[in-house]
């Protein structure tokens, strides 16, 4: 996309294009014309061009051109995210308030648009989650931690029976979503200003795989299984994707993470939350 902006200006900056004559230049074009090229970009895109001239400041204000990066129910969308939204706001500025992280469901998830696709993710935070014996300190801890945006997360140090449970109920745009687990083997901390994973309590994972499954309330299935490996780095642990067809109906989808396997205990392992995002 990148290329074609530049094609664009060198295309309107040429003197000897027929179209143009040699004392016009980009201050010159409608709003209306400029604002049908930037419908084409991306918000990133569209913000730098605002700083050209008044032609393209005004047009990258234009409302017809944010709604193109909005998704079609943001409406929806808005009443799911808050209980109260101010009713005069411009397009852009509807769009900027969407894009960063919002909180719903007394802060146990965050919404926002993907800046690729406009579409919502949706992160539930461990508190979030139904996990088996998460108030029994002999298993789990609550670690406060600058990785996550929920600013803790789980820490389990050893367990025969590991379940983890949740569900989110959203009005999702018409597309295709992917749901993922985030985790980390081993406990991260800082060290005399350096980051440091402490993996003393990291066991079981490799025995047997861990059982990740997804249905959505208009009957769509998923179910995968891995290993977890690589201690001392968050990853995302892809569970599988669901599309929806209807962005009127709100898509409720419920999800879970196990090894009930009770021939061995496992541990050493930091859950963060659940992602959903766009494919």
């Amino acid at each position: 996309m990148g290329s074609g902006i530049s094609s664009f200006l060198a295309m309107c900056n040429t003197p000897s294009a027929p179209a143009v004559a040699p004392e016009t230049g980009l201050g010159d074009l409608p709003e209306s014309v400029v604002g049908s090229v930037l419908v084409h970009l991306n918000p990133q895109e569209i913000c730098r061009l605002a700083a050209l001239n008044r032609a393209f400041r005004g047009a990258s204000s234009a409302d017809f051109v944010w709604e193109s990066k909005l998704p079609e129910n943001y409406e929806s969308v808005i009443s799911r995210v808050f209980d109260e939204f101010p009713s005069d706001l411009c397009k852009k500025d509807i769009y900027a308030i969407l894009s960063r992280p919002n909180s719903i469901d007394g802060n146990t998830k965050k919404v926002w648009l993907h800046k690729g696709t406009g579409k919502p993710c949706v992160l539930t935070s461990f508190n979030g989650l139904s996990i088996t014996g998460i108030d029994d300190r002999r298993y789990w801890s609550r670690i406060s931690t600058e990785e996550s945006r929920f600013r803790s997360v789980a820490y389990l140090q050893q367990i025969w029976w590991f379940e983890v449970d949740g569900e989110v109920e959203f009005p999702f745009p018409v597309g295709t979503y992917s749901l993922y687990f985030r985790l980390q083997l081993g406990r991260s901390e800082k060290r005399f200003g350096r980051r440091v994973c402490n993996s003393a309590h990291v066991h079981g994972w490799d025995i047997k795989p861990v059982r990740f499954q997804l249905s959505t309330s208009d009957g769509q299935q998923a179910i995968s299984q891995c290993y977890l490996t690589q201690p001392g780095t968050w990853n995302l642990y892809r569970v599988g994707s669901f599309v929806v067809e209807d962005s009127k109906i709100p898509m409720k989808i419920k999800f879970s993470m196990m090894q009930i396997d009770c021939t061995h205990t496992k541990g050493g392992l930091c859950v963060d939350g659940v992602l959903i995002c766009p494919k």
